[in-house]
């Protein structure tokens, strides 16, 4: 008998699509808060947000995505990742339209990135899992960002854990 592994996801939506996160990248998931505005960031920067006294850069992944910007309403979240870059990780906080819920995909029942027709890059795409009649795309949060993004958001960070003179 072969035992099937199952990988335990966060899911969420942008822009009308199912999109799935590895929950083992998730710290958490907060409700939308006052983000303060950074000067002279790519414009999916969306600024920093206090969480428990640690700066947390937050991106839009809608416009690292190409998409228009996230609209703030009463869904919108902000889930605070883990992402892995050249020089070891750095927490960032990723705008969502809404979270919805942990679910189980068995590694079976998901399939490689397609290699032409969808609006993301296939290299952010770690698979698509097929969930009843619904496909989620599941993200490969790491390579979302790469190292330069990641170097440039541990600056941020670090700026904003330097004590002030």
């Amino acid at each position: 008998m072969e035992d099937s592994a199952f990988n335990q996801y966060l899911t969420f939506t942008l822009n009308d699509e199912q999109y799935a996160v590895p929950v083992s990248k998730v710290r958490e998931v907060l409700e939308y808060t006052r983000i303060t505005k950074l000067p002279r960031t790519a414009t999916f920067m969306k600024g920093l947000i206090n969480l428990r006294g640690s700066g947390v850069p937050v991106i839009d992944l809608r416009l690292k995505f190409g998409m228009e910007d996230t609209p703030i309403a009463k869904d919108t979240a902000i889930i605070v990742l883990d992402v892995e870059g050249l020089d070891g990780s750095v927490v960032v906080g990723a705008l969502a339209d809404a979270v919805h819920e942990v679910i189980e995909i068995a590694a079976d029942q998901v399939e490689p990135a397609p290699r032409f027709g969808t609006k993301l890059a296939a290299e952010f795409i770690q698979g698509v899992g097929k969930r009843d009649d619904l496909f989620i795309i599941i993200l490969d949060i790491d390579r979302i960002f790469n190292s330069d993004e990641v170097a440039m958001l541990k600056a941020q960070e670090s700026k904003e854990t330097e004590p002030a003179h």
